[in-house]
């Protein structure tokens, strides 16, 4: 399943290192964050979904704790 989420994060460099971290979480398939668009893309296993993208929410904390998806 592929959902866009809006989200608020504070730079191009921290979108990315969101985005590599989450693409190690299993069960995502891709995931995009863009820095620019505010946008969230996440691409993962439909029926484990909603687990997922609450510790990809998670994992970008860690990183950038002013990550926020508006889900």
């Amino acid at each position: 399943m592929k959902k866009k989420y809006k989200c608020e994060i504070d730079c191009a460099a921290c979108a990315q290192k969101v985005e590599d971290a989450v693409k190690k979480i299993d069960g995502v398939n891709d995931v995009r964050v863009n820095f620019m668009m505010q946008k969230f893309t996440l691409d993962a296993d439909d029926a484990r979904y909603d687990d997922i993208l609450q510790q990809c929410i998670k994992e970008g904390k860690k990183i950038e704790p002013d990550f926020k998806v508006e889900i």
